[in-house]
């Protein structure tokens, strides 16, 4: 009995990770960067994707922020020159997985796999290895955990997000929820993708994305990469 709620009370704390602060402390998922950062971090997740990347690259550029983007690698297989693009304009490349597929659906061994080709589709495309991780969804399983750690990926979740995959939602909703008590180290979760989430969703995003630059703007607080 002891040892089905030990496994109960694991599954629950992975799951609620993303949005519980304690829980993600608990098994040491940061969720925000050191306050000695000195800003906040744009983190993009899904792509790359044909329309969605280019639009938030063009306004990240015109804002000269700088932003964290978690691809996929079946994604970067079938457009590495954006991969590289990304790259080239001065962000920081990380892996969110070779598939986009719930972790907890999955057994250890293919977790490994998973994480194994993402890295090598980015590595092929871009000439780099990435350091850090996001899990589809937010939600890592206790083998998925223990594979990202052991392929010397670093974790990161996120502080806020815009919910901006929702299919009725709008920029302003999306850029209001994704800065609301917004401090240095927040980590901003966006999507520059629609693979995986409502059709379209990344015109909502590449709008809301020049709300939130304009109101960090405002605010005179800078984006920061988180390594």
């Amino acid at each position: 009995m002891r040892a089905a709620f030990a496994i109960i009370h694991a599954v629950i704390g992975h799951l609620l990770a993303p949005v519980v602060p304690r829980a993600a402390a608990a098994l040491a998922l940061p969720r925000r960067l050191p306050r000695r950062a000195g800003g906040v971090a744009l983190t993009f997740d899904d792509g790359p994707h044909p329309a969605g990347t280019p639009a938030v690259l063009e306004i990240l550029a015109a804002a000269g922020a700088k932003a964290t983007f978690f691809l996929i690698g079946e994604q970067v297989r079938r457009r590495p020159s954006l991969a590289a693009e990304i790259l080239a304009a001065g962000h920081l490349i990380a892996l969110h997985g070779h598939r986009h597929r719930l972790q907890l659906r999955l057994r250890s061994a293919e977790v490994a796999r998973d994480l194994a080709l993402g890295a090598a589709a980015i590595e092929d495309a871009t000439g780099v290895s990435p350091l850090l991780h996001r899990p589809p969804y937010g939600i890592y399983s206790s083998g998925g955990l223990r594979a990202a750690r052991s392929a010397g990926l670093a974790p990161l979740l996120w502080s806020r997000w815009g919910k901006d995959w929702r299919r009725f939602t709008t920029p302003a909703r999306i850029a209001a929820r994704a800065t609301r008590d917004l401090r240095a180290g927040d980590v901003i979760l966006l999507h520059d993708a629609d693979f995986y989430s409502a059709r379209d969703s990344h015109v909502r995003t590449a709008k809301a994305l020049a709300l939130i630059v304009r109101e960090l703007q405002c605010r005179e607080i800078g984006t920061v990469l988180p390594v």
